[in-house]
């Protein structure tokens, strides 16, 4: 009998197998239900009491596994992002233009049905908090990670290059944050808006980095 077939064959161990496997399923749980309470409602705005009447538990279950608001407010944050940054690193097979699109477009609607989350996130979070800004950091270099290889076929790219497109990606959430409180405009407006400001970042990258051509107009 193999190690595999003695812990199937052990209860104790297939208990604790179960156990886990609950302890994971209702962990997301809660985090779903929270990405629903904190989606337009903000973290001031919630004490632990309404959020756990509102979830239907009990308050000591969400100190059980987040071990604090802000825990749990963390968890939100990382779980909702999560989703964005895998759009970001996907569809690698895309032709250039419909990835570019599509990464723009993913971001947008990410803000546009997360915009408690996201607001969070590019600004800070509550106060100065480091992680938050953590978290904020890392989208940051997934999206320019994912740019850079539409654009330029390869995620490592020169310094200058790498700061022209964190200075794009700046005014994108500028403009994402300044659309999802004021949506006078379209989402497909928008977008299209930000695919135009992009290709005169990559434009001037090249005028520095002759190496780092732009790519063909219809290409991006």
């Amino acid at each position: 009998m193999n190690n595999s077939q003695q812990r199937d064959a052990d209860p104790k161990r297939r208990h604790q197998a179960r156990g886990t496997d609950r302890s994971v399923a209702r962990r997301a749980e809660l985090i779903t239900i929270g990405r629903k309470l904190f989606a337009d409602t903000s973290y001031d705005a919630l004490s632990m009491d309404d959020i756990a009447k509102q979830a239907r538990v009990a308050k000591g279950l969400i100190y059980y596994y987040f071990k604090s608001k802000r825990g749990y407010y963390l968890a939100i944050i990382e779980e909702s992002v999560s989703e964005l940054i895998s759009r970001a690193s996907s569809d690698t097979e895309l032709p250039r233009t419909e990835r570019v699109h599509r990464t723009i477009d993913g971001y947008l609607r990410y803000a546009e049905h997360n915009q408690a989350a996201y607001r969070a996130i590019v600004t800070g979070g509550v106060g100065f908090d480091t992680e938050v800004h953590a978290i904020r950091d890392g989208v940051r270099e997934a999206l320019i990670g994912a740019i850079a290889e539409g654009a330029y076929g390869r995620t490592e790219i020169p310094p200058l290059a790498r700061t022209a497109l964190l200075g794009w990606l700046c005014s994108v959430e500028g403009v994402t944050l300044d659309w999802v409180e004021t949506p006078a405009l379209t989402r497909d407006t928008v977008r299209d808006l930000l695919v135009r400001t992009l290709r005169d970042t990559l434009n001037v990258i090249e005028e520095f980095e002759p190496d780092y051509p732009s790519p063909p107009r219809d290409d991006v």
